[in-house]
């Protein structure tokens, strides 16, 4: 999945900086850029000695966001999972300024498995479908179960407010993002159909779910994670940029978005357990999710569903407009740029479901 470079690093400066700093990683190398990473531009170093690393680091240029692309915080979290059950590729170094390749980047090992771009499995068996979607869950639940504070890590986030806080985030990268003009049309990305009236509805305490603090990885989902050569099981989470403390229902949505969202990354397969032989329900997940993480999230999670929508919208907004500065790190950005409209409407439909409702219930 690495191939051609298409933004260039300064190699022979990496190469001296680990020559002085990680000696255990020999020169000269072999670089690569991966085709996946939306966000921060990743590649595979492979050592003179055929040992295979991977590099994360900030995208070229003046970025949009300053809270975006902390791949220091990518660096902090991973290595403090070490120390856990919840299978992480393990941190070997980190570099916070620009000197070295022009942005700042830290160096992880290499997990060397498969990794699904399609949530529905292709090319495995039923039994070992249902299993891969098992342990994503079971790792999920083991993840939210580790107490921030037993690897050191309780700063990593604020315990109260998350969805306050994200909504209140996202309204200011949304603000910028729509404001980012194409380099080539002049065209700029423009507003989230909806968005105001979507702030609206998530900021009203009547309707958000009670506050929970846990560890939240912010983009857990499968294509995130890096799974066993022969085996149905996880061996490394991958890409913790939006890593924090926070509500563990946002992490639930997202790796079960595609049992209610549409678009994204074109499947093989078709995501559905009535079609796909061994492809989980979605009642099999919460299940298997609540028997490890210990609470209950079906309650909350049409408003979960609903919100992940209009951060999904956010994110194809964010992916837009890095794709109009030619920031953009995937191959494939330009794909998923086109989601942001599609992603915002379902979102404002299920919006207005859950508005109808509470008025029906008020009613009553």
């Amino acid at each position: 999945m690495a191939g051609v470079v298409r933004q260039p690093i300064d190699v022979p400066s990496l190469e001296r900086y680990l020559n002085q700093k990680v000696q255990t990683i020999k020169t000269p190398l072999d670089v690569k850029q991966f085709g996946f990473g939306q966000s921060n531009p990743t590649y595979l170093l492979t050592a003179a000695d055929g040992q295979k690393y991977v590099l994360r680091k900030k995208p070229p240029g003046k970025l949009l966001s300053k809270t975006a692309h902390r791949v220091d915080r990518e660096y902090q979290i991973i290595h403090a999972l070490e120390k856990t059950d919840v299978p992480v590729p393990k941190a070997i170094c980190l570099w916070e300024d620009d000197s070295v390749i022009g942005s700042a980047f830290y160096i992880m090992e290499f997990l060397d498995g498969r990794i699904f771009t399609d949530p529905a499995i292709p090319g495995v068996g039923a039994q070992e479908r249902t299993e891969i979607w098992k342990d994503a869950v079971r790792t999920l639940a083991k993840f939210h179960r580790v107490n921030p504070a037993s690897i050191n890590m309780q700063s990593f986030g604020r315990p109260v407010g998350f969805y306050d806080r994200q909504i209140a985030t996202f309204t200011t990268i949304s603000s910028t993002q729509a404001k980012a003009v194409d380099v080539d049309t002049k065209i700029p990305v423009g507003d989230i159909p909806h968005f105001a009236e979507m702030v609206r509805f998530f900021s009203t305490k009547a309707t958000q779910p009670r506050d929970r603090a846990t560890f939240v990885h912010g983009d857990y989902k499968i294509d995130n994670m890096v799974f066993h050569k022969t085996e149905p099981r996880v061996i490394g989470v991958l890409d913790w940029e939006m890593a924090t403390i926070g509500h563990p229902l946002s992490d639930l949505c997202n790796l079960t978005g595609p049992y209610v969202h549409t678009g994204g990354t074109p499947n093989t397969l078709p995501f559905s357990p009535d079609q796909v032989p061994g492809l989980p329900t979605r009642d099999d997940v919460m299940k298997w999710y609540s028997e490890i993480a210990g609470w209950d999230p079906r309650p909350e999670i049409t408003w979960g569903d609903a919100f992940g929508g209009f951060r999904g919208s956010v994110i194809m907004q964010g992916i837009a407009a890095r794709h109009a500065l030619r920031q953009a790190s995937s191959a494939r950005a330009g794909d998923y740029a086109k989601q942001m409209k599609p992603f915002a409407l379902l979102a404002w439909e299920r919006v207005k479901k859950l508005q109808d409702e509470a008025e029906r219930k008020a009613r009553l």
